[in-house]
């Protein structure tokens, strides 16, 4: 049996998934992923790797393990080298005894150690594993994942991954990169100004509500899948949540009506689904053959994903028929893993 453990360590979010892969070819995954605010406690991080590995990991320890991150860009560290040495220094200090490789800009993987004498070309590579991954399935499609924090649109045309970028600020430029998500998107980063009445109203520009606010609202999450702290600590509930959205513009509950609170985040909605479409135009534009084939969707907001695709007349595929929703919303562990577990086969052979 092959057994490979994945792993995507953001800043708000550790996620892992333990692939394994038996004699008669059938495939099993595991998966988790926990909530983690490295800007406010990145000390906790190898006390959340572990519990990560021990919910996912419950038989026999796995082969090695395959490392994707985008954490290095918090805060918390001065520059992203430090980022990314302290991310791996957690990783070792946690699994000692396993043997674990790195996932690069280049697409390929590397020891620890030269990832620590290299960092910056080990810095936010999670969304190449899942194109890598899409790409020996898919060979001519526009991938689109949608997280908690950002976006990645991503050409494949003939089994290649044809991005314009390999950083964050080359993919941003690009159009590849928007930074919008599903739940941790201040809202007054989605817009400027709601409707209100009848009247645009101009929005205050501060940390009262995110974009898990409109969702939960309008329905597209539930409470459960709000993985994130609430902006003013409150419960992520439809009530709260109305609450927090009215604070854009400096209203509250009590002065705005529970249908003038959800009309606006019905606006938030559309003018998020914009910012995404802007993106893929901007892809397409370089890649036109794509306007005829398929897109595949992933991650834990695939329902905006969806939402864009479908606004600019693209063809929604299917990206894997063999896995779950909850599986899609950590994509890139599961794509590493299976990208590692091809890598160590060619090394034996």
């Amino acid at each position: 049996m092959i057994s490979i453990m994945g792993w995507d360590i953001g800043a708000a979010n550790v996620k892992a998934a333990l692939w394994e892969r038996r004699e008669n070819q059938t495939e099993q995954v595991r998966v988790i992923s926990k909530p983690i605010e490295i800007w406010r406690e990145k000390d906790r991080l190898p006390d959340v790797l572990r519990s990560a590995y021990d919910f996912v990991a419950s038989g026999a320890p796995p082969q090695a393990m395959a490392v994707t991150m985008t954490a290095e860009l918090s805060d918390a560290f001065s520059a992203k080298r430090e980022g990314v040495r302290f991310i791996l220094d957690s990783l070792t200090a946690s699994f000692s005894d396993l043997p674990m490789y790195v996932f690069s800009l280049d697409g390929g993987f590397a020891s620890v150690e030269t990832a620590r004498t290299r960092p910056l070309e080990f810095a936010a590579s999670n969304w190449l594993a899942s194109a890598k991954w899409i790409a020996k399935r898919i060979p001519n499609c526009l991938l689109i994942d949608v997280g908690s924090t950002t976006t990645d649109i991503l050409p494949i045309v003939n089994g290649q991954v044809r991005v314009a970028g390999r950083t964050d600020l080359e993919r941003l430029a690009s159009g590849e990169l928007v930074y919008t998500g599903v739940l941790r998107t201040n809202v007054a980063a989605i817009v400027s100004s709601v409707p209100v009445a009848g009247r645009f109203c101009r929005v205050a520009s501060e940390y009262f509500a995110v974009s898990g606010d409109v969702h939960l609202i309008l329905g597209t999450l539930s409470p459960a899948q709000y993985a994130c702290a609430t902006p003013d600590g409150r419960p992520a509930s439809v009530e709260t949540a109305r609450g927090r959205l009215a604070r854009l513009v400096c209203a509250d509950a009590e002065t705005l009506s529970a249908v003038e609170i959800d009309e606006m985040a019905r606006y938030v909605w559309m003018q998020q689904v914009r910012q995404i479409c802007e993106g893929i135009g901007q892809v397409i534009s370089r890649f036109p053959s794509l306007r005829v084939q398929p897109v595949i969707i992933i991650g834990s907001g695939s329902f905006l994903g969806a939402a864009a695709a479908g606004n600019m007349g693209l063809t929604i595929a299917k990206s894997s028929g063999e896995l779950g929703q909850e599986q899609l919303a950590v994509a890139p562990c599961i794509a590493a893993a299976q990208l590692l577990a091809e890598h160590l086969k060619e090394k034996v052979l």
